[in-house]
Parts: C-alpha cells; sequence; structure tokens
C-alpha cells in the first residue's frame, strides 16, 4: 500500500511539472496569495521568523518581504517537482552561472573526503543533482513522519546511476558517514534543521539563539575533511539559477562544538542574507530555547486548535 501511495505521488509530481513555467508561477502565486488570506501555517510561521530575525524592520518592508518569502516558498515547492521528475540533464541546464567550482574540483581531487553544507536556500534539490553529476555522494536526510512521504522521497531522489545514497538522520548515521569520509567520499548536509534535544548546541542565528547541529562540524574536525558551503541561487524572476561554491570558515573544525556551531550559523546566515526572500523562512527553527534561559517555544501561540 505505502509503494502504491507513493507511486500515485509520484504520478501527480509528475503531470504538475509537466506544466508550462509559467502556469507553475501563476498556481505558485495563488497558493500564496491563499496562505496569507486563510493565515495559513506557513504565514504564520514566516510573519513569527521575521519578526524574531528582523525584528528592527518596517512594517512595510517586512510584509513585503513576507509575502516574497511565501511566493517563493511555493514556487520552489512547485519548480521542485518538476526538478524530480524530470531527467537531471533538463534540469542542470537551468544553472546559467557557476562560481567557485574549482574549490570543488580541488576537494575532490584531495581526496580526503568532501562535506557540502546546503543551506534551505535558492533550490537545493537542483544542487543535489548537480553534485551527483560530479560525483557519487551521500545525502543525510530527516525522514518524514508519514512511510508514504519518506517512500515517496526516496524515490524522488534516487538517480538511474546510483550515485546518490540517502542516509537516514539516525544514530547509525554518524559511523556510516564516518566511514565515507575516511574513504574520500563525499556527504551532502542541510545544515540548518533543528537537531533534537541534546544533539546540538545554541548558537546566534539572526541574533536570536538556535540549536544547531553539532553533527557536521564533529565529522568535519574528526575527519580533517573539508567543508565547503554550496548553494543553487534564482537568477532574478526567471527559471534560471546560479550555482556558488565556497570554502567554510576554519572555525568550523574547532575542538570547541560552541565555537563551530557559531561559525556554521554565520556561514548560512551570510548565504540568506544575500535574498532573504529565498531562505525557507517557513521552518520553525527556534522552537527549542536554552535551558534556563526562561525561554518559551515563540510559536507556541501560532497553533490552531
Amino acid at each position: 500500500m505505502t509503494d502504491l501511495a507513493a507511486t500515485c505521488l509520484y504520478t501527480l509530481a509528475t503531470l504538475l511539472g509537466r506544466l508550462p513555467s509559467s502556469w507553475l508561477r501563476n498556481l505558485a502565486n495563488a497558493v500564496a496569495h491563499l496562505w496569507r488570506v486563510f493565515d495559513a501555517r506557513e504565514s504564520r510561521v514566516a510573519r513569527r521568523n521575521l519578526e524574531l530575525a528582523w525584528p528592527g524592520l518596517p512594517p512595510a518592508e517586512r510584509t513585503a518581504l513576507h509575502a516574497a518569502i511565501l511566493r517563493n516558498t511555493a514556487w520552489q515547492a512547485l519548480e521542485t517537482l518538476r526538478f524530480w521528475t524530470r531527467p537531471p540533464a533538463a534540469n542542470l541546464a537551468c544553472i546559467r552561472e557557476t562560481h567557485g567550482v574549482d574549490l570543488f574540483d580541488a576537494a575532490l581531487a584531495a581526496g580526503h573526503g568532501l562535506i557540502v553544507a546546503a543551506p534551505h536556500y535558492g533550490n537545493w534539490e537542483l544542487l543535489n543533482q548537480w553534485l551527483a553529476s560530479r560525483t557519487p555522494l551521500a545525502i543525510l536526510y530527516r525522514p518524514p513522519e508519514s512511510t508514504i512521504g519518506e517512500a515517496f522521497l526516496r524515490r524522488v531522489r534516487a538517480d538511474e546511476g546510483g550515485r546518490i545514497t540517502q542516509v537516514r538522520a539516525e544514530g547509525p548515521a554518524v559511523r556510516q558517514l564516518f566511514k565515507l569520509l575516511q574513504g574520500g567520499g563525499v556527504v551532502g548536509i542541510l545544515p540548518d534543521q533543528q537537531p533534537k534535544a541534546g544533539d546540538g548546541e545554541f548558537a546566534p542565528f539572526f541574533g536570536v539563539d538556535a540549536l544547531t547541529m553539532t553533527l557536521l562540524p564533529r565529522l568535519a574536525a574528526r575527519t580533517g575533511a573539508p567543508v565547503l558551503f554550496a548553494w543553487c541561487e534564482r537568477m532574478g524572476d526567471g527559471d534560471g539559477f546560479a550555482l556558488h561554491v565556497e570554502s567554510a570558515p576554519a572555525e568550523l573544525h574547532a575542538d570547541d562544538p560552541r565555537v563551530a556551531v557559531a561559525a556554521l550559523n554565520a556561514g548560512i546566515e551570510r548565504i540568506a542574507r544575500r535574498d532573504p526572500a529565498q531562505y525557507q523562512w517557513t521552518y520553525k527553527r527556534y522552537t527549542l530555547r536554552p535551558p534556563g534561559s526562561g525561554e518559551v517555544n515563540p510559536y507556541r501561540d501560532l497553533e490552531r486548535h
């Protein structure tokens, strides 16, 4: 039943992904409009995140940014359905500019393993396909609560050549990724997902303490593998993207996890500030609060019963 449901989802995604770009864009704008009109979860969470991360932004600018975030979020989601259901070669043609690819090639050639930190910015699924076109890699992912959702995700992220290995973010993942990096492999990690309590350290993110994963810095420190930030940034309002690769700061390899996660968050924040509307502000990044701070979950009053 799970596989059948996942196949039905894939068929629906394929049909949506075949729509002309202009239709998908109009559909995304309509979805974003409905989110705002009905104050959907995405709208409420994005608004609260902007209140937390951009407290000094004038109301009119915050309203405009909020609307732009919802449009970009809806467009990114629909566009991803296209990337998931088309041949990778067609998708990679959407990358019109590349920056820093020499850093990626040099890290591969060195053979010491490589960690790619890919924030939720632009379109990270297109980035996955670009990485897989250059080298086999393992991507760490947090499984959805639904078994159908996970079956769908594993199907759409699979590639015909078997160059992508999907690793669940669970206990055995650390050993698997450590072994892969020691063997000179490449690991892709979305570094701005909130880990479970006890699996991270708090560090500022847009001026607010956020529980941040220590897994990525720990892998880097233990294996000596270099870390590169990478992202696919939308160019204007069209279908084109610019691929960026940059070296992560040396502090990310620090033995002190607090120093390392602070450097990680600073790198992600710098990328997100390039075009805040392309960052995933619909995610509850600040749910868990520092012990003893007296702070409460800032999203608690947003829940509807």
